[in-house]
């Protein structure tokens, strides 16, 4: 973050995280608030309940000897996903047999190519597959347990919180917990847009991208 406020000669830039993403940059900004002037969170935990539908207590993530605690040992230093692997959850928050009804297939095909490129040896599984580091199921897995891993009255600046009607990822409870936390900020916004997907901002655009889009334009403009 130092080096993209150095290159463009400004003190504060505006971050947007998506998912874990949305749990890295609030806690970024809850540790260097001065720096970040407006911060975007879409679909993101934040520790708002104990409870999580595929996450947390109950998963195949908690160490079954010790509740409450991560399962390093079985989950391992990384997960692999292949090009059809990476659809699943899309696939499956799509209320359409036809999924093309929801998301462009151009749209899909970027996001599966874009993923494997990101690993440089996915080319040498077959099927070609990335590796993603669970690290971020760890930090995910005590989100989803109500162990928040920063506070939000530490942030300074404008916050959007925004989270899809239908994610199974963030719930309710976080948004309203981390609005409350919020104590200091500049602003804080809370938009839920309906119907909407995990993968908003891939979807087409009458099917929530728009929505999230034009709200995120009009947060930064202010």
């Amino acid at each position: 973050m130092r080096e993209v406020r150095h290159r463009n000669s400004v003190n504060q830039v505006a971050l947007f995280g998506w998912a874990t993403g949305a749990l890295w940059c609030g806690m970024y900004t809850s540790q260097y608030p001065e720096t970040i002037s407006h911060l975007v969170l879409l679909n993101g935990l934040y520790g708002g309940s104990t409870e999580h539908a595929m996450l947390g207590h109950g998963s195949s993530g908690e160490d079954p000897q010790h509740p409450g605690r991560f399962n390093e040992k079985a989950v391992g230093a990384y997960s692999t996903a292949d090009a059809h692997s990476l659809m699943a959850r899309w696939d499956a928050s799509i209320p359409e047999p036809d999924k093309s009804l929801w998301r462009d297939p151009a749209v899909a095909q970027a996001y599966q190519e874009a993923a494997l490129t990101s690993d440089p040896s996915s080319s040498s599984r077959h099927p070609a597959s990335l590796r993603a580091p669970n690290g971020a199921l760890e930090d995910s897995f005590y989100q989803a347990i109500g162990r928040r891993l920063y506070d939000g009255s530490s942030i300074l600046g404008s916050v959007l919180i925004v989270r899809s009607e239908n994610d199974f990822w963030s719930r309710p409870q976080d948004s309203e917990t981390l609005a409350s936390h919020l104590s200091a900020a500049k602003q804080v916004t809370i938009l839920t847009i309906p119907q909407a997907t995990h993968f908003v901002h891939l979807d087409r655009a009458e099917k929530g991208r728009a929505t999230l889009v034009n709200a995120v334009l009009d947060f930064l403009a202010k």
